[in-house]
């Protein structure tokens, strides 16, 4: 099974943004998350991370036909990107939205997801596990 997880704006910034609220955990440690749960999983991961909308929406499209599930922490552009959303409906690939915090206990704002409405599955606050909890999701149901 082959998995692309996708990270848009600021999650390269894990460890140094807002640590009360998206942990100390930094993006290192959550590539080194990714490594191990594909490797303890059996399954190929591919990571990718943009702060450019137009970038994630080319790695979705150019994912069709080569991965078998995406997990995707959109970030900021989950309030705002139609075209993510648009690009997810296109190459019609299981997906689940990841959130490391609770996006549900912030602002308003954040409350409205539009990758989401794609998405089969939200993780939200359960840190960078999420990730892993969506990965195995995915294998569960597909692999």
């Amino acid at each position: 099974m082959n998995i692309l997880v996708l990270n848009g704006p600021n999650i390269n910034m894990l460890g140094i943004r807002e640590p009360g609220i998206y942990s100390k955990q930094t993006f290192q440690d959550l590539l080194q998350l990714l490594e191990d749960t594909a490797q303890k999983e059996g399954i190929t991961l591919e990571q990718y991370q943009s702060n450019h909308e137009g970038s994630l929406v080319d790695k979705i499209q150019a994912a069709y036909g080569k991965f078998d599930g995406i997990v995707i922490n959109p970030a900021a552009y989950t309030h705002t990107s139609v075209a993510i959303l648009d690009a997810l409906k296109a190459v019609a690939i299981p997906a689940v939205e990841v959130h490391i915090s609770n996006v549900d206990a912030r602002e308003p704002f954040r409350q409205i997801s539009y990758p989401g409405l794609y998405c089969e599955k939200t993780i939200k606050g359960q840190g960078l596990d999420g990730y892993r909890q969506a990965i195995v999701y995915l294998k569960e149901k597909y692999g």
